[in-house]
């Protein structure tokens, strides 16, 4: 029954929140705004609210390690699994004239997300750091978008969020059911994680960066390979890069604001360097204009099943019972 609920929870953090984007996207084009704007905030934000929900939920209820392990496990399958899978399809091109700057966005509030973590617990100010760098980000973003609507490497897919048809209390409906639903998907998906680490005799930190996490990416990973088909690379990578930035700045940023984040020391000791290394792999694909091809692909998701294999096996396991 648990694993139905964990199931379940996921698969409504993925329908909800594609509901929410789709209304609050409806809504903004109704009334005019720049649907580059609405890509950098509505549909950003909306990728990543199922990832906002669950922490803040695991948070409140005292079970840090899915809080964190949901965004540093999110994060690392982004690159390896959600850039990794789509290459395999089409290459995923690097020369985006915004890429480059991008990146190097990402990595450097990777830098500063893995110091705040050594600086355990996240308090309210490391949270609003974190969130008011994203309105700085945010309002550069869109001064940019103004000035040159070409620019839009940061904009998840904007052309896959196909308006809703019918009036507009239509949008406004599904902006409602969407609000109200991810919080409901958040505590079945939470408890049905909890439920799962107790039984399968593993930390709540290794569920939040395995199953949590690859659930919560499934949006990113649905719009990514669709990209990919499109051969809309750039884009493809702008998705990560975007959702990277907003899982670090916003819900972490948020969650910490709502109550202090206690990071484990499992995490401290692999995964946020994982996280970060995932980071530093993309910029030679940047800076060099290479495109991330098939062996580039095949790599990036060996790295990652590797990853999650050493998660689960019985020697990190005992390790981990070592450290505590």
């Amino acid at each position: 029954m648990i694993y139905v609920q964990l199931a379940g929870g996921l698969v409504l953090l993925v329908v909800f929140g594609d509901v929410l984007v789709r209304g609050a996207a409806d809504i903004s084009y109704r009334l005019g705004i720049p649907p580059l704007i609405v890509g950098l905030t509505v549909v950003a934000f909306g990728t990543s609210a199922p990832e906002l929900v669950v922490s803040v939920k695991a948070a409140l209820d005292d079970l840090p390690g899915i809080a964190i392990g949901n965004v540093v496990g999110s994060n690392i399958a982004n690159v390896l699994l959600v850039l990794g899978l789509p290459a395999i399809i089409s290459a995923t091109r690097c020369d985006h004239h915004a890429l480059d700057r991008n990146t190097y966005i990402v990595l450097g509030t990777s830098i500063l997300f893995t110091v705040l973590c050594f600086l355990t617990p996240m308090t309210f100010w490391d949270g609003a750091l974190l969130f008011g760098l994203l309105i700085a980000f945010l309002w550069l973003s869109a001064r940019r978008a103004m000035r040159s609507r070409a620019d839009g490497s940061l904009v998840p897919i904007d052309d896959d969020v196909e308006p809703l048809a019918g009036p507009i209390w239509v949008s406004i409906g599904a902006l409602v059911l969407g609000l109200v639903g991810l919080p409901v998907a958040a505590h079945l998906t939470v408890d049905g994680a909890a439920s799962v680490a107790r039984v399968w005799g593993v930390s709540d930190a290794v569920i939040g960066l395995t199953v949590v996490a690859i659930g919560t990416s499934l949006p990113e990973l649905a719009t990514t390979v669709i990209a990919a088909i499109r051969q809309h690379g750039a884009l493809a990578l702008g998705n990560v890069l975007g959702s990277n930035l907003f899982n670090m700045l916003a819900i972490i940023g948020i969650t910490a604001m709502v109550t202090p984040i206690e990071i484990p020391a499992e995490i401290l000791r692999l995964d946020i360097w994982v996280m970060l290394a995932a980071t530093v792999i993309l910029v030679p694909f940047v800076v060099w204009e290479v495109p991330i091809g098939r062996i580039a692909g095949i790599a990036f998701l060996v790295a990652y099943v590797a990853y999650i294999g050493f998660l689960l096996s019985p020697g990190a396991q005992a390790g981990l019972a070592v450290v505590q």
